[in-house]
């Protein structure tokens, strides 16, 4: 090897571990191509008398139920039995919820649209009046709706 051509050799050694570096860090960092969480603008409403709760979807993003993950308590308490969603029949949940929730619509809950479900006698704590009732619906590991209303 001639003299002349060590520095051309130093510049492509450098050069190479400098993209290989690059390379391994660009590797680590997060996607910031993925989708964001979806956002929606959601209501509640409890009916103590029915055992009831329902959801409406004021506006946003369309969700995909499937993809939810519903959690409900009660003074601060989860249910025994949590809401599969979608599903007809579930343990703790008299069939055949309605909208959304139920396994032979769309599995998409839309503005305007309200989706119900129906506590059974079987899942516990119930909705009596005076009790707070909260419920939270995550999707992709994101909250998107948690709110608590007082049972009357």
């Amino acid at each position: 090897m001639s003299r002349a051509s060590a520095p051309v050799v130093g510049v492509v050694v450098l050069v190479s571990l400098t993209v290989l570096l690059s390379a391994t860090v660009l590797a680590g960092l997060p996607d910031s191509t993925s989708a964001s969480p979806p956002t929606a603008s959601l209501s509640l409403t409890v009916d103590g008398s029915a055992d009831r709760i329902e959801l409406t979807h004021r506006g946003g993003d369309e969700l995909d139920v499937s993809e939810m993950d519903v959690r409900i308590s009660v003074d601060g308490n989860a249910l025994t039995h949590q809401p599969p969603v979608p599903f007809f029949a579930a343990d703790g949940f008299k069939s055949g919820p309605d909208g959304a929730f139920n396994n032979a619509s769309s599995n998409t809950f839309s503005a305007g649209e309200r989706t119900t479900l129906t506590l059974a006698s079987t899942n516990h704590p119930q909705l009596d009046a005076g009790v707070d009732v909260s419920v939270q619906i995550t999707t992709h590991n994101s909250v998107v709706f948690d709110e608590t209303r007082t049972v009357s």
